[in-house]
């Protein structure tokens, strides 16, 4: 829980409130439904997932922020409210009527998101009793509780905020995310919730998001599965009453909306269901855009190279064998890697004991790099993964029970 006054103060966005409350829908008893709304009509945007299996909260608010506008969203774990067929949209719609009428606000104006347990509708007399006491309790410092409402596996809860300034007006931009498992988005379950006071149109508001969201969420893995329920929502409602953006305002802000994601993005994966490593993959030298984001997904999703992470084991056939089989255009002969500065292979072959027992050395660390170079074009793109260990067959085999 967050306890310090300047941790809360923080993470305050002009013009928005927020509450957390425990409705019982999580075994453990703990908060599971926040609600985030502001006090004016915001432009809104968001990416969603691509799995074609999409939860109820996702098709709801796919449709309800397409007109480019919103006030607020309602999120609840504990829940995934996918597979549930009809009635798990209704619940879903019945959800958004009634935080409309107790905010006094049109139904299409609130978004829905939900995570956890697939295959059941959510327990609708839970959060319809509950939804009276978040909207007693909004604040303009609940913001972290409802981080901590939206997480189930996770840690910790996941918060980044950029200061900045448009037309010399300064502005601030917050987001939260869960995620810990079920993680490589394709726009796991996670979620992240960007809010801003920052005036902006709204084809500004998708690009800085659309961009945000390929640099930073969708480049990262902690075990290959993309969910039902992803989702990234961005509300901007103009408090800071700021002018016209300039080209240079806009870079900026489009900056701190990536730095803000990259951070989030980061710490799903530090977060990752029993990780004890975060490794960042690079591929370069591929000979296309495509063959590059193909190898470094390759590598960074193979069950073997994530337990050799684990074990601390340079083991950098497996690599290979991940490069071989991802369908990419390369030749065996001019693969080099490194872990960190160390490098362990040149022209496809091991450089030795030595070389690996250094490679191992740096292994040890929380954080490392490993590179492959495939001397075959110009193309490079990296991903962000963690090892995988018993922890995440004990987390997930236990999860519903």
């Amino acid at each position: 829980m967050v306890t310090r006054k300047m941790d809360v103060e923080e993470y305050v966005v002009q013009g928005f409130k927020a509450s957390a409350v425990a409705a019982g829908l999580k075994k453990d008893g703990g908060l599971d439904l926040a609600l985030i709304c502001s006090e004016r009509i915001s432009v809104g945007a968001g990416v969603f997932t691509l799995n074609q299996v999409k939860a109820a909260p996702v098709i709801l608010s796919c449709e309800n922020i397409e007109k480019g506008a919103a006030r607020a969203i309602i999120a609840n774990s504990g829940n995934a409210n996918a597979c549930s067929g009809k009635e798990g949209l209704e619940k879903a719609r019945r959800t958004a009527l009634l935080v409309a009428r107790e905010l006094h606000i049109p139904p299409d104006e609130v978004l829905v998101a939900s995570t956890g347990v697939i295959g059941a509708p959510p327990d609708m007399d839970r959060i319809s009793g509950a939804i009276p006491s978040l909207v007693r309790e909004l604040s303009p410092q609940g913001i972290p509780g409802a981080s901590q409402a939206i997480m189930t596996t996770d840690s910790f809860p996941k918060m980044s905020r950029f200061e900045g300034e448009a037309d010399g007006i300064p502005y601030r931009i917050v987001g939260m995310a869960k995620g810990a498992g079920m993680i490589m988005p394709n726009m796991a379950t996670m979620l992240c919730f960007l809010l801003t006071d920052i005036k902006i149109d709204l084809q500004h508001l998708r690009k800085a998001i659309s961009s945000g969201v390929r640099k930073t969420f969708n480049r990262i893995s902690v075990d290959g599965d993309t969910s039902t329920n992803d989702m990234v929502l961005a509300l901007a409602n103009g408090a800071a009453e700021n002018g016209p953006l300039s080209p240079g305002d806009f870079e900026v802000f489009e900056e701190g909306m990536t730095s803000v994601m990259n951070e989030l993005a980061t710490m799903i994966v530090r977060d990752g269901e029993g990780a004890t490593k975060l490794v960042l993959v690079r591929v370069a030298g591929a000979a296309s855009e495509k063959d590059a984001l193909t190898a470094v997904r390759t590598i960074a999703n193979s069950s073997l190279v994530k337990t050799a992470f684990y074990g601390q084991d340079p083991n950098w056939g497996r690599i290979m064998a991940a490069l071989g089989r991802s369908d990419i255009h390369m030749k065996e002969e001019d693969v080099s890697i490194w872990i960190d500065d160390v490098q362990i292979v040149e022209g496809g072959l091991g450089k030795g004991a030595e070389a690996e027992r250094e490679a191992a050395n740096k292994m040890e660390k929380k954080a490392f790099t490993l590179t492959v170079d495939l001397h075959q074009g110009g193309f490079e793109d990296r991903m962000m993964t963690c090892d995988l260990t018993h922890d995440y067959v004990s987390i997930n085999a236990n999860y519903r029970t």
